[in-house]
């Protein structure tokens, strides 16, 4: 399998990254810091290899899909991991933190599915985006308002792509609370938060049933998309589901 992970230089997109290159995959690793990347691409081993993708440039996707497949020899496979989450009261999210987070969980999902579209046809390939169950199985988390909202987008953005290009398997998964892995593997997604904010409104998740004290195994999260990506072209999977309790 020739894949394409980007948002691969930390977090969940490391760790799936390097859990395709140990089950087989050629694995190209796009993202923007360069230096974590190339450490990624070290320990994912193999024929594995770094790619410096801006997702919210155009021109840098377009440069980093063509970089990936020539070097990849085509795509078969994109999993699309990048996100931000800023905590925040929806009335406090101001204009610029609206862009940005839709520039990367949202616009930026859609350039580079736009770069990659004429590899994954050619290869009748496959493409996952990893959502949240914030924002189609629970209701919104206080806080995360502008997070929610576009994680929601995202998974109607999946399913436009699925519409006008049939050829494509597109899969949105929706993942549960995951912590990651250890070093460069661990979820970055809360270093910027309000702490203060955070001690505020992490009793009203608990209270509310949207945290627990079990966390989703990465290892069980990266099985699940090596095996979705390598369903025959023939296999319809518009959605998958996975959470610390249960796999559907």
């Amino acid at each position: 399998m020739k894949a394409v992970v980007v948002g691969a230089s930390s977090g969940l997109g490391r760790c799936i990254a390097v859990g395709l290159a140990r089950r087989g995959a050629r694995v190209a690793l796009l993202a923007r810091r360069l230096d974590r990347l190339g450490a990624a691409a070290e320990e994912a081993g193999g024929d594995s290899f770094a790619v410096r993708c801006d997702v919210t440039d155009q021109e840098s996707c377009r440069r980093a899909l063509d970089e990936a497949a020539a070097g990849l020899g085509g795509v078969e496979a994109l999993v699309y991991t990048p996100a931000v989450g800023p905590l925040a009261r929806i009335e406090d999210v101001d204009a610029g933190t609206w862009a940005t987070v839709f520039a990367t969980n949202v616009t930026g999902a859609s350039l580079v599915t736009a770069a990659a579209l004429g590899h994954l046809r050619a290869s009748r390939g496959r493409a996952v985006y990893l959502s949240s169950v914030s924002a189609s199985h629970t209701p919104p988390w206080p806080g995360l308002g502008a997070y929610v909202v576009s994680k929601a987008a995202l998974e109607k953005l999946v399913e436009a792509w699925r519409t006008e290009h049939p050829d494509v398997g597109f899969t949105r998964l929706v993942v549960g609370n995951c912590t990651g892995g250890a070093g460069e593997g661990a979820t970055g997604f809360a270093d910027s938060w309000d702490w203060d904010l955070a001690a505020e409104l992490g009793p009203l998740w608990t209270a509310r049933g949207y945290l627990s004290d079990t966390f989703l195994d990465v290892e069980d999260l990266v099985g699940v998309v090596d095996a979705v990506l390598r369903a025959g072209p023939t296999a319809s999977i518009p959605s998958v589901v996975v959470t610390q309790s249960e796999r559907s």
